[in-house]
């Protein structure tokens, strides 16, 4: 019987199968709930998973191209720290780089600068490379390149490596408070 129970005895004619799982799904295609997934359920937020094959390095543009996706529309979650080491997150295009000099200025910092992987990962409780910024351990400053608000929909990060989410990205703003910046250079 495929039904929520396991081991179940009662076999197909007295117990249904739920109609909205599919059964047939393998576990190369499945991915478990993660805190941003959580999150965005807990607001009922809607959003499409985009799981994806990961490679190490590899980045928005790989993810982009995987999925066929516009790697403008395609957004990295940074986690950068001020001259104090305060961590904040940064929301950029997955073609784009981040202009710390101009980012340092509008935010009224001193100085910008990206985190190592290990602190960024004590800060957000992320591993490097599947950073969302939904669900982070410690609550920090977001910011979002303002283009990014122009956008239909954009595809985020999932809280897991190789695991991307597809929403409205005014989300980023209701739910996180991320303020707009203009801090994208061309890589």
């Amino acid at each position: 019987c495929r039904c929520v129970r396991r081991n179940c005895n009662l076999g197909e004619r007295v117990c249904r199968p739920l109609p909205w799982v599919d059964w047939e799904m393998g576990k190369k295609n499945h991915v478990s709930e993660t805190p941003a997934t959580a999150m965005l359920r807990a607001h009922q937020v809607a959003f499409a998973e985009l799981p994806y094959e990961y490679l190490e390095h590899g980045g928005a543009l790989h993810s982009a191209a995987v999925l066929g996706l516009d790697p403008f529309r395609v957004v990295k979650t940074l986690i950068m720290q001020d001259q104090d080491a305060k961590p904040l997150v940064v929301l950029m295009h997955g073609n784009r780089k981040v202009s710390t000099r101009n980012l340092a200025r509008q935010i009224g910092a001193r100085s910008v600068e990206p985190c190592k992987p290990e602190v960024a990962q004590r800060h957000s409780g992320y591993r490097v490379g599947g950073t969302s910024p939904f669900g982070i351990r410690r609550r920090m400053p977001v910011y979002i390149e303002e283009s990014i608000l122009a956008l239909p929909q954009i595809a985020i990060n999932g809280g897991r490596r190789g695991y991307l989410v597809q929403l409205d990205p005014q989300v980023c703003v209701q739910l996180l408070g991320a303020a707009p910046v203009h801090c994208a250079l061309a890589e």
